[in-house]
């Protein structure tokens, strides 16, 4: 059995998305399988732990987020560019992925500056996107439905350096035009799906938390099956939702 390191960064100011949700999510699928996890919380000027397999940065008011823009910038991101690099697993939700990428203007014309490990840009648009949303992603060799909520002004636009999680179902996605949802860059994911995300989409919770052992571990492995019948129902309940079938 091995132990799997969590950064739970800024906990306090990005976590309006029930975020420690997909923190629970992860804790539990690791705990049922027998490994070890340890979450460790890292806050606004705290020094950024530099031994952590996964690193999660969840969605925030506009307010908080200018906070944590700053905190990122001066304190935490070459660290957190150069564990991300050597192959950790970050995972940024909403308003954490917007600062995952180079950065976000907001509707007043305020530049929120990003950390650059995601190739994506974010400009406020003048609507808000919202609602249900579900894309398709093929990562690895795994096709996954991933179905989650969306509620952000952001028009994103994913460049060369990254390539789009997924390919929009139904709903906005990055920006409403190019059915495009998400960025990654290898073990690094950005995404605007919230609600919170890994409770209803298990087997992409699995995914990450592979990537995280082979972290920790260096050996690539595979982790048992569980009985997800409920967090089964609760996907093939937001595709029906939309008149879509599961895949």
């Amino acid at each position: 059995m091995s132990r799997v390191r969590v950064c739970h960064l800024y906990p306090k100011e990005l976590n309006i998305y029930a975020d420690r949700g997909n923190i629970a999510v992860l804790k539990r699928r690791l705990e049922w399988r027998g490994h070890h996890i340890e979450v460790h919380e890292c806050g606004l000027g705290e020094s950024l732990p530099l031994d952590a397999d996964f690193y999660y940065l969840g969605g925030g008011q506009d307010r908080d987020q200018l906070l944590v823009a700053a905190d990122l910038a001066t304190v935490k991101g070459d660290h957190l560019r150069s564990v991300v690099a050597d192959g950790a697993v970050m995972l940024a939700v909403c308003g954490g992925y917007q600062l995952a990428g180079h950065g976000y203007t907001g509707v007043n014309g305020v530049r929120m500056p990003g950390i650059g490990i995601l190739d994506a840009d974010t400009v406020a648009g003048s609507t808000r996107l919202i609602g249900d949303v579900a894309i398709d992603i093929d990562i690895e060799g795994r096709q996954l439905t991933v179905v989650g909520f969306e509620n952000h002004a952001g028009r994103t636009h994913v460049g060369s350096g990254s390539v789009p999680l997924g390919t929009v179902r139904y709903g906005h996605g990055n920006n409403d035009s190019d059915h495009t949802e998400g960025a990654r860059t290898g073990r690094a994911i950005g995404t605007y799906l919230h609600g919170p995300l890994l409770p209803k989409n298990p087997d992409f919770a699995d995914l990450l938390l592979e990537w995280a052992l082979a972290h920790a571990t260096g050996i690539t492995c595979e982790l048992a099956p569980l009985d997800d019948e409920i967090e089964t129902s609760a996907h093939d309940a937001a595709l029906a939702r939309r008149g879509s079938r599961p895949s």
